[in-house]
């Protein structure tokens, strides 16, 4: 066929297409029927369409196709790590997330048969050691080249974690100063403004003013060692599906709007994993369903990386059982669900571009009004973050009690025969350590506790 049928019809504009609308409502009024308005100061509509843009956007410089399948094991013993490690990428895996309880553990047993050219592999460390990170560079450079490490270290997500320093401002970066040398790689932990119920726009927001105290912190170095740094965000996805799309999007446009400022590299790796907040340990099943769509979000939204959430995690040991599901759950999105075929599909998705360009603008907004009143660690000291991030996360909490928001299976239709005292091997429940600290710290909590604890006392 050489002629096009879209020649033989007019097009239709947004206004037309809104009139029509408004017919078919006969009398019921549009904004009040048929736009949604979110926590996050978006009102979304229920169509949009090309005029609305005054310029089409940019396609995005990533690829989404190229998504790695990950495996997160937490290592206490190098040799069973290595084992679980191996077993993973025997059964799919493509990455391996190690994080890394002490630093007494042996290097080389942990990287022990791992073909580190082909798997990618990251270093999470409950500690700050530079000695440590100098055994694993020394392992990297005796091993194959082209060898592929990345060390997470993030002095600053420690200090809004856990609200103290590992040892005290000068020594921490200190030790992040002799850690970058070696390994070239910094990270931003942004899960966890997600899983103490931050908003789209504040995780958007705190992720930038996060990285911009590093980027403040080593503007001095020369040129050539700040393109040689790589950053990884690690993110995590909420359940608020496109939404989650156009925020790893919108990120990596921050990311190279600040990088390019300073002059560093403006490409970013994002290591995704679903988010804990909306997990629940009733009807526990639904927790597939619910990392399912996460997934996709972060495969549509350009993660790197992503790090499936076993469905009994919560209250589960790691097992064999819980971590094959989450990783066969990637493994059909790849391989069943062609997940991998098309790079960017959501470019040009009116929707989504619309999403995108929202969020980066009201996240640029705030990340601006964040450094107007001192930058990111003053108002960690002075707690605005913290009193931010609890007023998103009451809000979140009211529309939960209220059954606005639903947890299916938890606040809606729950199973009064579910019982899971007997089978809680970990609590799931946020626990409070009465200690000193410098700073209020950022605290997860997942909206269904309250919910769960109740339950739990009248079985």
């Amino acid at each position: 066929m050489t002629k096009s049928l879209f020649k033989d019809f007019d097009g239709v504009s947004s206004k037309v297409w809104k009139q029509k609308i408004q017919v078919d409502l006969k009398g019921a009024d549009y904004n009040d029927t048929l736009i949604w308005h979110t926590n996050e100061g978006i009102d979304v509509k229920p169509f949009y369409h090309s005029d609305e843009f005054e310029n089409l956007p940019e396609p995005l410089a990533s690829q989404t196709s190229q998504w790695k399948i990950s495996q997160g094991i937490e290592v206490t013993d190098a040799k069973e790590a290595n084992a679980n490690a191996i077993d993973a990428i025997t059964r799919g895996a493509e990455s391996i997330i190690f994080n890394i309880i002490s630093e007494t553990i042996s290097v080389e047993d942990l990287f022990q048969n791992i073909d580190l050219t082909l798997v990618p592999v990251e270093i999470q460390c409950d500690f700050l050691s530079s000695t440590f990170i100098n055994k694993v560079n020394s392992h990297i450079l005796n091993a194959a080249e082209g060898s592929q490490v990345n060390i997470h270290t993030d002095i600053i997500g420690h200090l809004a974690k856990t609200g103290n320093w590992y040892t005290n401002l000068k020594e921490d970066h200190t030790q992040f100063d002799t850690i970058l040398k070696v390994s070239k790689h910094f990270s931003i932990d942004t899960s966890l403004y997600q899983n103490a119920g931050a908003n789209c726009v504040q995780q958007l927001a705190y992720a930038l003013a996060h990285a911009n105290e590093y980027l403040n912190h080593l503007d001095g170095i020369s040129s050539e060692i700040k393109e040689s740094i790589d950053i990884t965000f690690n993110a995590a996805i909420g359940s608020n599906y496109f939404f989650e799309i156009a925020k790893l999007r919108a990120l990596r446009q921050l990311w190279q709007t600040l990088a390019s400022e300073y002059g560093f590299n403006t490409n970013c790796r994002i290591v995704a994993l679903p988010s804990k907040r909306n997990k629940t340990i009733y009807d526990y099943n639904v927790n597939m369903l619910r990392t399912t769509t996460e997934c996709m979000s972060a495969v549509l939204g350009g993660a790197n990386i992503i790090a499936n959430l076993p469905y009994d995690s919560l209250y589960h040991k790691p097992n064999e059982f819980g971590n094959r599901i989450a990783r066969n759950q990637l493994l059909v999105l790849k391989n069943e669900s062609y997940f991998d075929k098309v790079n960017n599909p959501a470019d040009g998705a009116y929707y989504i571009e619309s999403l995108t360009k929202q969020l980066g603008e009201k996240a640029l907004a705030l990340f601006k009004d964040i450094e107007n009143n001192g930058g990111f660690l003053s108002q960690l000291k002075e707690g605005t973050i913290q009193r931010k991030i609890k007023e998103s996360a009451d809000k979140e909490q009211a529309d939960f009690d209220a059954e606005k928001l639903i947890l299916l299976g938890t606040n809606k239709h729950p199973n009064p025969a579910d019982q899971m005292k007997n089978d809680l091997e970990i609590s799931p429940f946020l626990k409070i350590e009465k200690r000193k600290t410098l700073i209020e710290p950022i605290i997860e909590k997942r909206l269904s506790e309250k919910l769960e604890i109740k339950r739990l006392k009248e079985e």
